[in-house]
């Protein structure tokens, strides 16, 4: 595929296991070399998040502090590697005027590394909640395995935005909404719970677990998100509804 200049898309894997988006024959190799680079470490984030994510859900599921507080103080490396490429983009954007596909990335990048701190974020919320319940399990037993299967359906859609970015893949980036179905589905079932004449956990419980629904969901909503930037990326299409630069 002809890109500006004479640039050209390879599919070839570099170190960072990210496909790199350019290969360079003239003079902004360097500036290419950067915008790989930071795509890398947005790489690196995205695992971060995912690791907080299973993490916050043993400490929730177990009554687990320790795990717990490591997911808690661990969030500031996510928002840190946020600042990061934050920097990263802005500097991308100053030092020269990027074109085309160029601009794209750099838009697409900056906006997934906030998903991915909202993520972190969220992680970090169920994890508080195992804390405040400690020495008790923050869930009852009626929805446990329902967090359970949240925590595996968020964890297969942040491995799932992680590779479509790497492999610059729309075509898997698109099938995350079906697996957000899923998710909604699950959240609907809480509430049915929570609602139901069944339910004999108190309104603390109900609170918590209601709350708890919501970080998951959230995560997931995230991780669509963080799809629909590569859909950007390689289509120049943005999603519907949000206001986006133009493709060129």
């Amino acid at each position: 595929m002809a890109l500006h200049g004479r640039n050209v898309l390879v599919d070839k894997v570099d170190r960072l296991g990210c496909t790199p988006l350019w290969k360079d024959t003239g003079m902004r190799e360097s500036y290419h070399d950067e915008l790989n680079a930071t795509s890398g470490r947005i790489l690196t984030m995205a695992e971060l998040v995912r690791v907080a994510v299973k993490d916050a859900t043993a400490a929730l599921i177990g009554a687990d502090l320790t795990t717990a507080e490591r997911v808690i103080s661990d969030d500031s490396k996510v928002d840190s590697l946020n600042e990061e490429i934050e920097r990263r983009c802005f500097d991308l954007l100053a030092r020269q005027a990027p074109v085309a596909g160029e601009l794209r990335t750099i838009v697409a990048m900056l906006r997934m590394c906030y998903e991915l701190a909202r993520m972190g974020d969220l992680a970090a919320h169920v994890a508080k909640i195992a804390r405040l319940r400690f020495p008790e399990v923050a869930v009852p037993p009626q929805v446990a395995d329902q967090f359970v299967e949240m925590s595996k359906i968020a964890d297969s859609m942040i491995g799932k935005a992680e590779k479509t970015l790497a492999d610059r893949d729309a075509e898997a980036a698109e099938s995350l909404a079906s697996e957000d179905s899923k998710m909604d589905d699950l959240r609907r079932d809480q509430f049915r719970l929570l609602l139901g004449d069944d339910w004999t956990y108190g309104v603390e419980s109900a609170v918590d677990t209601a709350l708890l629904g919501r970080y998951y969901e959230r995560i997931a909503d995230h991780a669509v998100a963080v799809g629909s930037r590569v859909i950007y990326i390689v289509t120049g299409e943005g999603p519907a509804g949000e206001d986006w630069p133009s493709a060129y």
